[in-house]
């Protein structure tokens, strides 16, 4: 009897399941046409693309990341993934089996007693929970030889995490420079150029000793972590890229390529990005 009845319950419950399938007129048109579109991706057991992790910021109980770097992203073949912020090692650690890479976005300025430094006058607002955050998965990705790209205060974070140190106020520690570092208004344009090192990485991919860049930063790397090499620099000498390869998986630039990418369709920024995704294939591959 039990059984009997479990199967004229399945049988009921695949035909609803099948009904509910067929109809349309129980679905609004604009709920109707979501689902057809969602109907179109079908299941996949494994992707062959890497899995990019981006950090997010908590402020406010909130969870944050702006939208250019997921879509820089996407845009070089990734699949993005928004890393929530903890400070609990053990979640990090369980999360990064997942990850084939990981990118550190722009911010707020890092607590400078993280390198020993007291706190300039004109430090700006700090994040304590993103510090710990970050500072944590950083050294836990390297350790499990993830590649890890930074961007503007990603690059000043992974340069502190492997031991470097800060300039805190470019204005106050470059007086004789006449360039702007720190142009909130445009984003989306070249605000000065950089020349890079011959004989790098960023050399290789970028395919030329100058770029132009957008700079919306007022700190930047000091003391170059152990492991490191500065590869360009901005006219008045600031430090512009930062690698570890091939020792370290560490690339990192301190303008912002995201906007560029995302925003402009920028086909030589994009070149950060998929050089992100190239290192994060062949981890990929490795495992």
């Amino acid at each position: 009897m039990r059984k009997s009845l479990l199967i004229t319950v399945t049988i009921l419950h695949v035909f609803a399941l099948s009904t509910l399938a067929q109809s349309t007129s129980i679905f609004a048109p604009k709920l109707q046409e979501l689902y057809d579109q969602a109907a179109q991706a079908k299941p996949v057991k494994k992707s062959a693309k890497p899995v990019i992790g981006i950090t997010t910021t908590l402020k406010n109980n909130a969870l944050t990341v702006g939208y250019d770097s997921p879509q820089a992203v996407r845009m070089a073949g990734g699949i993005p993934i928004l890393i929530p912020s903890t400070d609990d090692p053990y979640l990090i650690e369980a999360m990064l089996p997942h990850l084939d890479g990981v990118l550190v976005g722009g911010g707020t300025d890092v607590d400078p007693a993280y390198y020993g430094s007291e706190a300039h006058e004109m430090l700006g607002e700090v994040n304590e929970a993103r510090d710990k955050f970050e500072l944590m998965l950083i050294r836990k990705a390297l350790e499990h030889n993830l590649p890890v790209f930074g961007i503007c205060r990603g690059m000043q974070i992974i340069n502190i995490a492997l031991g470097g140190t800060l300039y805190q106020d470019i204005p106050s520690d470059f007086p004789e420079s006449e360039l702007t570092h720190r142009d909130r208004v445009n984003r989306t344009s070249e605000i000065h150029t950089i020349r890079i090192a011959p004989n790098t990485l960023a050399a290789q991919i970028f395919g030329t000793d100058e770029i132009g860049v957008n700079s919306i930063h007022h700190q930047c790397v000091k003391d170059i972590a152990p492991g490191l090499r500065i590869t360009a620099w901005s006219p008045d000498g600031v430090p512009e890229m930062m690698e570890g390869y091939p020792q370290i998986p560490v690339f990192a630039m301190q303008s912002h390529p995201e906007i560029f990418t995302a925003r402009n369709n920028d086909r030589l920024m994009l070149r950060f990005f998929e050089l992100l995704v190239e290192k994060a294939s062949r981890n990929k591959r490795r495992r």
